[in-house]
This record gives C-alpha cells, structure tokens and sequence, in this order.
C-alpha cells in the first residue's frame, strides 16, 4: 500500500512551506488532524493514479478496475484509516453498472472518492456528532488542497451499510450523499415502481398534494437480476416418468430427462464417482437503457412490462468454488493416493507383507490404513469377474496417444482391477495387497476349473503394447481355453484329418508365419491371415481342390496339405509343391522376448542361435512340410519357406509365370545356407515325418499357465504398484477423452497434452526403476495436479455442453473466458495459486439467444418449497426478480452552470452537467421484497 504520511513533497509543495509559517502551539489536535488529512491529499492528488498503481496501489478483487491507497492518520487515541479509490480506465473504456463496480460507485455514480473510519472492530463511526465531525474535517481539508473529491464517512450499524457523504463542487453548490438500508419489512408501497418513484419525487416535490397527478421528468435507468433455480434432488422422487412421446426429448437445460436424478449420470465417469455440478445456475441481467418517466402511472406500466422489452440481455454463471478448491474427489485424488502407495511399496519384498503389516512403517500402515470388510471385497469381486464375461470392444474411443502409454485397454480386467483398486479401502497400500491377493487367489480359480477369464481375450496374438500383467493375463487366458479343449476332448488333429478327407479346411491349425528376429530373414506371414481361419499358403494356391491338386500322389501318403502353391515343382520329382498346414508359433510375452533377445546378443551368431532358439518351431514346420511333400528336399523347403535363401540364375525363369522350359531349375542355396554344418540342414535331417495333427502342440498350457499364475503370485509390491499407476492414469483419462464436451478447441488440446504429459512423466515407471526413485515420486505426483486440473476443465465442458446443446455460442464463450481466467493457476498449481479472485462473466446474449435462456426458468411447481408469495413485477416465466437496481434522476436548467471546470478543476467526480442542465437530486435503489437500500445524493446551493 501507498503510505503518504512519511513520502517525500514535491519541491514545488516545500517551497510553498517555506513561504508559509504555521504555529502549531496555538491550533488544536483537529486542526491538526486536518493538516495531516490535508498533506495526504496533496501527495495523492500530485502522484496522480498511474504513478500510485507503481508505488503499490491495491486492486479491489470485487471490481474490475478500481484501485485503492491507503493512510493511517491519528488524533488523540483514536486512529483512523483513510482510504483514496481511483478508477483507471480499462482500454479508454469507463465503467458502467453492467461491470463489476465498487459500492459506493453504484450508489452515488462516482468514480474517485475518499473514505475515513475508525480502525476498530466495527469499521464505522457510531456515534452521530463524531461522524459529523469527522466529514466536516474532511471536507476543509479538501476545501483547502483544492480538491473535489467527494469523501464519505461508514455510520450506524455495520449490516445496514450506511453512509454519509459531502463533496465541495466549487464556489457555491455542495453536494451531500446518504445511503442506509431496509434488511426487514419492506413497505409494501417500496416493493413496487410506483413507490420507489414516489420516494424519489417527493425528496424536491415540496407540496403535500398526490404525487400521481403532477407530472415530473424523472430520468430513470433499471437492471432487473433473475436467478436460475437450483439443482433440487429432494424432488426427484416425485417426478413421473415421461410419456413416450416425451421419453427422448430434452430440457432447456442441456438434455437431462425429466426422471434423471444426478446430473452426470450418463458421463463416462459416473461409473466411478459423482462429480458435483460445477455450474450451479446462471443469473440473467435485463436492463433498460436511460427513458424519461413523468407520472407514477408510467412506472406502474413498467412494473407489468415484460423482461423481453428491456435493450440488454446479459447471462453471467455461477460456477461452484469446487473448481479452486483441491479437495475435490476424482480421478486425480485417487491417482495421488495410489502414487502415495507405490512410494510405501519399494523395500518391501512381497505383497502379503502389507497384509500382516510386517514392515518397518508398520504402526503407521496399522493405524491409518483401514482394509474394507469381505462383503465389499467380494462385491467388488463379483463385479470383476461375475459380471464382465462378457468381452467388450477394446477400441471404444481410444486416443491416439493412448499406445505411449503402456497401461491395458480400459475395459479388460487388469485395467477394471485397477480402477477399483482406486476406490476400494480409499486406495492405500494394505487395501491394494489385499484386494491383489483375492485377485489372483480368483484368477487361479479361473485356471484350475478352466474356466475363462472374463475381460480378456482367448485369441489372437499377445499384445506386447500392454503392460506385462496385461499380457501375463491374456496369454493365461489362451492356456485356459487350450486346456478346455483337452479337458473337453476336443482332439483338433482328428478335426483336421477328418476335414481333409472330407474335402474341407481345417480351422484349428494355421499356416501362420513369423519371423525369428529382425536378424535374418522375415518368414512368409499371408496378408490376409486372420488368427480363426486357415491361412493362405504362399504364392497364393490355386483354386482347385487338394485331391485334384496332384493326382500321382495318392492322399494315403500326403498328409497335412492345406493346397499347391501356385505352379511351384519340387525339384526332384517335379511334383507340385503343397503348402502343409503348421502349428501356430508359441505366444511370448515381453519378458520372453527380452529373455531370447539377450540370449542371442549374447550368442553373436545370431542366425544359428535363434534357430536354435526357434528349433521346436522350425522342426515342427519341417515336419510338417515333409508330410505335405514326401518327395521333398531341404531345398525345396528353403524355396517355399525362406525364399531369400534360394537364389535363381539370371535364365531361370521366374517360379510364379508357368511351367518351365528346363528342368530342373537352376538356382542355388544362399551361402549361409550351405555352409558345412549349417542348424537348419541339421533340423531338416532330424526332423519326422508328421503333419501338424500329429504333432505334439507347441504350447504346453498346463506347464506356462502355471509359470504365469507363479509369476503373478510373487510379484515385488513395486512391480504390481507401478503397473498399476500406468494403467490407472492411462484408464482414467481414457474415461475422461470419452466425455462429450461439443467442439471445445481448448478442451480437445489439453486432452491431447495431457496424454503427452503422462506419456513422458509415466515412461520411467514402465522400466525396473533402480536409481532417483523420489524424483520419479515427485514427477508423478506433479502430473496428478495437472490431471486434476484437466479433470475439473472436463467437467465444466460436459456441463455446459449439456445446457446448451442447443446454442453451442454460449458454452463456447463460458468456458474460453472460464479457461483464460484458470490458465495461470494451472501453470503454477492450485497449492501455490495466490489469486483469490472470483471468476466473473458476463455475456452479452443476442436476440435469437433470448428464447433460449429463457426457458431455462422453467415455472415453479406448487410442491416446491422455495416457492413464496410474489411481491415484485417483471415477472420471467412466474420467477420475480432476485435484485432489482434503479437509478433516479433529476436534472435542472442552469444557463450558467456552476458545476462546470471550477477554478481550474477536474470535474470527473462531479455529476453529469452541460450547458444547459445539471443533475441536482440522484436516488439509487437496490434490493427486493424483503431487502432494500436506498442511496440518495443531492446537490445544493450553498
């Protein structure tokens, strides 16, 4: 703040000291007093406002641009508080009552003033003749500084927010302000125009007669408040359901049917938890613009006038203070405390650990972390695995970023487990190692009554983008539905077999191939290969049947042919070259792969050894060849299976034309593949002669199922937990991108960076963290403030998206204006946010916008018991007025008009004046029918 008491003057002000000799011993403490107040207001008035905004001049939060300095001035043992407000113009713009303005600017119209009051307890002066005084020393000093200013002194009783005022206007006129306030039992006769316009008329009408038959030019301004009413869940219970007509169709309000009971009950994260409605209602603004009223019977007229005649209409919201505040529950809330969890979780070798509480923070985790009784467990339970058997779509509105996520799909059952886990026992550690005991002591059950997992898919191949336990699950649940089909006895070879006799394809064996590693050659995988049909043979078989494929070679001997492959010929016995049916390769996981990658970096020969690696795969494809093509060579199995491998001379013709001239053809084995004792030919020799039913199945389900329930029944505490902060992050904001939110630029670019940011924060749990573990804590815990604030955005988008489907414009410019005002408290974070500023909007609304809102004050119903008696007009939908502001005018004719530039002064806090009139009596009306404050200025001649 501005403290003038002790700044330096002006050289010009100490040289008029000099000229002047005061003699102190003689005056008294209020001429003192008046001295002091009268050296303040020189400093303020020689500063002026733009050097006062640089020495620290207070913005008022309740107003848009209004500013205030203040001094502390003493008089015997009382010590009172001067305080200069200034308005600086915003972009040349002055401030109209549609702006947030300061009281005492509404009241009398004045834009700079002085307010003196006592510092006590009660901040305004009690006792009448003091405050009388205390003005009257104001003024001199005023008077004697030169200065217009008005000054205004805070009396009565602090609720009814009373003053009273003067200001000098120059050498002959003052002009006196008193405001005080009605806060029970209104007059009936103040509830209406009429008799607000009465009061005003009779403060210059000096006769006694009716006022209603004389005819005054009163220049009259009005703003009429509407509030729309409150969400009122109590009453839901006694609305009917809507006929079917009626069913589909939605209020003015964004949509809700009329049976609904919570206003998100269909956002995606319902599901979850409910969020309370960040837009709470909307306050409509109607004003009319300055009209000339000369009778009370006009203003009775004005009364019954509709709030669609007014020139302006302005929609302002009003948001809940959930939105500044950082105990909201959510998503976000729960990530924080399942962050708090992975922290507890490292040094802790197994899961179970926390369940006896055997750890060193054990009476901390005994007293604070409460788990949940069995009867939620096995709620929670039967939600996981009871009631999701069925498998949903996986790529129900994905993001794009999703995959640098390395979670799960939001709808299988690792990623529900971790939603849940979010909520159950309120996510502290203890909760989570019980709730992952029973999850895996159930997934067991699945396993050894083969039973299938619900929420994972059975086929198709592992997907190494999830995180591990995702794919742990999803290969288990392969082996389950294996093992049913030994348990069932379901002999696929014999299917096989039989379907081949028969003429037909088999569907339980695919000609599936992959490749070993990205350090040979890719094997040959069909481009229309799908994982629940037999797979096209290469170089794309002819469209005869298999029996007719090759009549020299009786089918007693050829086994396991899926067809010839185009005109290909073995090279021997010129026979065509049948494509066998295979096994499919062996699924791996992550770990799997890095486990057989390291082995084969280790190796350095890395074609031999990862045909070592691959041997049971390529014997089974050898074999398997071998059946389909008794008469065949290792050579001709590297043409069919590694055609890389083979190379023709230049006058050989091309396999895929035709029949050729010459035979055999000539081409050769590449040189790795003849070398001397070359893995492959060694295979070849060793392999038997068994199509893909007769062999044994690659995938033991029994032996990897069990690996795999291992696997999870000892997994480190900090593994699960940091799997589960991937897939919990990445799971919750999914939720959140399927929220409909209309065409929100800004709230589609934050979605966007929030799945970058969680993406390069989240990256360094998705490997073994050994090294800077409570710098990753902090990274993560950060990147919970910045989901909340995204959380919180989400919410009012869906909200206001809801409420005006119908004019798109409205939401629009809400939540930019709501977004620009929160951008710099998401840029710092709410712990650190320091503006405690309301967020304030006002709309201003178009004619076609007006229906619109309009029918959002639905007509209150009889059983609604807010409803009162209506005291006031203007009248929207059956709703009166929630504030009703009006500004009385009266202007005389002054052909030589004193309240013009006086002696050289600045008229700014004077009222409005011209040549040919000035405003002598101003009244300010403010309240409704329980509540009223007047404020009544008028100007004088001395």
């Amino acid at each position: 703040m501005a403290s003038s008491s002790k700044a330096d003057v002006t050289e010009q002000e100490e040289e008029e000291e000099i000229d002047h000799f005061n003699d102190f011993t003689l005056v008294s403490s209020w001429e003192r007093f008046i001295s002091e107040i009268e050296a303040t207001c020189r400093q303020w008035m020689a500063v002026g406002p733009k050097k006062l905004l640089e020495k620290g001049a207070v913005h008022l939060d309740s107003s848009d641009n209004i500013y205030k300095v203040k001094s502390d001035l003493k008089i015997a043992a009382k010590v009172y508080s001067m305080e200069y407000y200034f308005e600086v113009s915003n972009n040349g713009k002055t401030a109209d009552w549609n702006s947030t303005l300061h009281d005492l600017h509404l009241c009398f119209g004045v834009k700079e003033f002085l307010v003196i009051s006592p510092q006590s307890a009660s901040g305004v002066v009690l006792d009448a003749p003091e405050a009388t005084k205390l003005l009257s020393t104001v003024s001199i000093a005023l008077s004697n500084c030169s200065s217009l200013w008005p000054a205004f002194v805070p009396v009565h009783d602090p609720s009814r927010q009373s003053y009273i005022g003067i200001q000098n206007m120059g050498t002959n006129f003052t002009r006196r302000f008193e405001a005080d306030r009605i806060g029970s039992q209104v007059p009936i006769k103040f509830m209406h125009l009429e008799g607000l316009y009465e009061l005003f008329v009779s403060k210059f009408a000096y006769c006694t007669a009716d006022h209603s038959m004389h005819l005054f030019k009163v220049h009259l301004r009005m703003k009429l408040t509407y509030r729309t009413l409150p969400h009122d869940e109590d009453n839901d219970n006694n609305i009917q359901e809507p006929d079917a007509e009626n069913a589909d169709s939605e209020t003015s309000l964004g949509g809700d049917n009329l049976n609904r009971k919570h206003w998100d009950d269909d956002c995606p994260w319902n599901e979850w938890y409910f969020a309370e409605d960040p837009v709470k209602g909307f306050d409509l603004v109607a004003t009319w613009s300055e009209k000339v009223v000369e009778s009370s019977l006009e203003m009775a007229e004005l009364e019954n006038a509709s709030p669609h005649e007014a020139e302006n209409w302005i929609l302002a919201p009003n948001l809940s203070p959930i939105l500044s505040k950082e105990d909201r529950i959510g998503f976000a809330s729960q990530l924080l405390l399942l962050v708090n969890a992975l922290d507890i979780s490292f040094g802790v070798q197994f899961v179970e650990d926390f369940v006896s509480v055997q750890t060193p923070d054990s009476d901390n985790l005994n007293s604070s972390m409460v788990i949940p009784p069995q009867a939620v467990l096995d709620h929670v339970l039967k939600d996981l695995f009871l009631e999701g058997l069925q498998l949903p779509s996986f790529a129900k509105d994905e993001h794009k970023s999703f995959q640098a996520i390395k979670g799960a799909p939001l709808e299988s059952l690792f990623t529900q487990f971790c939603l849940h886990s979010l909520w159950f026992g309120n996510c502290n550690i203890r909760a989570i190692a019980v709730f992952w005991i029973e999850f895996v002591r159930e997934i067991r059950w699945h396993w050894e009554e083969s039973q299938p997992l619900p929420r994972i898919p059975a086929n198709g191949p592992i997907d190494l983008e999830t995180c591990l336990i995702n794919q742990k699950l999803q290969m288990l649940a392969i082996c389950i539905q294996k093992k049913r089909e030994q348990n069932e006895g379901v002999d696929a070879s014999a299917n096989m077999e039989e379907n081949i006799k028969g003429g037909e394809k088999s569907s339980s064996f695919h000609a599936k191939s992959q490749a070993f590693d990205g350090k040979r050659d890719s094997l040959f995988i069909p481009e229309d290969f799908n994982g629940s049909k037999t797979a096209v043979p290469k170089f794309n078989a002819n469209s005869q049947d298999v029996h007719s494929a090759d009549q020299s070679c009786s089918d007693s001997i050829r086994r396991g042919s899926s067809g010839p492959v185009g005109s290909m010929k073995l090279l021997k016995s010129c026979q065509s070259l049948h494509a066998p049916f295979t096994q499919s390769a062996p699924l791996m996981t992550e770990d799997m792969h890095e486990e057989r990658l390291r082995a084969v970096e280790a190796s350095g020969d890395s074609f031999n050894f990862s045909a070592q690696l691959e041997r049971e795969r390529l014997s089974s494809d050898m074999s398997a060849f071998k059946a389909a093509n008794p008469d065949a060579d290792f050579e001709d199995f590297i043409r069919w299976y590694s055609p890389g491998d083979w190379e023709n001379d230049e006058s050989a013709t091309n396999l895929t034309e035709g029949v050729m001239d010459e035979w055999p053809p000539r081409g050769r084995l590449s040189q790795r593949m003849s070398d001397h004792g070359n893995f492959w030919r060694k295979i070849w020799v060793d392999a038997p002669i068994l199509a893909a039913f007769e062999q044994k199945p690659l995938l033991d389900p029994n032996q990897e199922g069990e690996k795999i329930l291992h696997h999870l029944e000892t997994l480190r505490p900090r593994q699960l937990l940091q799997q589960m902060v991937c897939t919990a992050f990445r799971a919750s904001a999914d939720i959140l991108n399927q929220t409909n939110f209309g065409s929100l630029k800004q709230m589609n670019m934050k979605m966007d960076q929030l799945y970058l940011t969680m993406a390069s924060t989240l990256r360094s749990l998705q490997v073994n963290l050994s090294s800077n573990i409570s710098e990753t804590i902090e990274d993560v815990r950060r990147l919970c403030v910045v989901f909340e604030h995204v959380e919180k955005l989400v919410t009012l988008a869906a909200s206001l998206h809801r409420k005006f489907r119908q004019e798109p414009r409205i939401a629009e410019a809400i939540f930019s204006d709501f977004y620009n005002f929160y951008l710099p408290t998401m840029e710092i974070g709410l712990a650190d946010a320091v503006n405690e500023k309301e967020f304030d909007m006002k709309l201003q609304l178009s004619q076609d916008e007006r229906q619109f809102v309009s029918n959002m004050f639905k007509p209150p119903t009889a059983n609604q018991s807010w409803r009162k008696v209506l005291s006031m007009g203007n009248h929207l939908n059956g709703h009166e007025p929630i504030l009703r502001e009006i500004i009385f005018t009266v202007f005389d004719n002054a052909s030589d008009s004193h309240y013009a530039s006086v002696d050289g002064h600045d008229t700014s806090s004077s009222p409005r004046v011209n040549e040919h009139e000035i405003e002598t009596y101003r009244m300010y009306t403010c309240g409704t029918s329980n509540d009223l404050r007047v404020a009544l200025a008028v100007t004088s001649h001395d």
